[in-house]
C-alpha cells in the first residue's frame, strides 16, 4: 500500500499544518478538502488514507464522507475531531478517531498504527486513538488484500 493521504478539513491553518506534518512523515498529501464535494472529487485520485474532520464548511458531513471514502474507495479513514462523541459507536468502514487538538507526535503514532492496521500487522493502538469495532475493517481490507474471518 502506498502513502497518499487526503486531508478533509475546513480550517485552512489546521489543514496546512497537517499537510506539512504528513509530508515530513513521508506521506504524500493529495489535497485538502473543506467540504463533501471537494472530498469526493479528490477521492477519484484514490488516496490510501484520509484524515477527516467531522464538522466541515458544509455542516456535519465528515461521517458521511468517511464512510463513502472507506466503502467506495477502500481508503483507510481516521477522524480528527474536537467532538468525538458525535461519532457515536463509530462509522462503518473507518478505523477510529483522534481527538483535536492534535500534535505532531499524536499524528505520527496514529499513522503508524493505521499503516500497521491496513498491512495486517498486529499492533496496539496508541492511547490517543479510539478504535471503532472490528467489523469496520471490511472496506479497506478488500483493497489491501487482508482476509477477514
Amino acid at each position: 500500500m502506498g502513502k497518499t493521504i487526503l486531508i478533509v478539513e475546513d480550517e485552512f491553518l489546521v489543514a496546512l499544518n497537517l499537510s506539512r506534518t504528513l509530508s515530513t512523515l513521508g506521506f504524500e498529501p493529495i489535497g485538502i478538502a473543506p467540504d463533501a464535494e471537494t472530498a469526493m472529487r479528490l477521492a477519484s485520485e484514490k488516496p490510501d488514507f484520509a484524515l477527516v474532520d467531522v464538522n466541515l464548511r458544509d455542516g456535519e458531513t465528515g461521517p458521511t464522507i468517511g464512510k463513502m471514502l472507506a466503502q467506495n474507495y477502500g481508503v483507510a479513514v481516521l477522524f480528527l475531531t474536537a467532538n468525538p462523541a458525535s461519532l457515536g459507536e463509530g462509522v462503518a468502514g473507518t478505523i477510529g478517531c483522534l481527538s483535536k487538538p492534535v500534535d505532531e507526535i499524536a499524528v505520527e503514532t496514529a499513522l503508524e498504527f493505521m499503516l500497521d492496521h491496513v498491512n495486517g500487522a498486529t499492533s496496539t493502538p496508541p492511547p490517543s486513538i479510539r478504535v471503532f469495532g472490528n467489523d469496520n475493517d471490511q472496506a479497506f481490507s478488500n483493497r489491501s488484500g487482508i482476509k477477514q474471518n
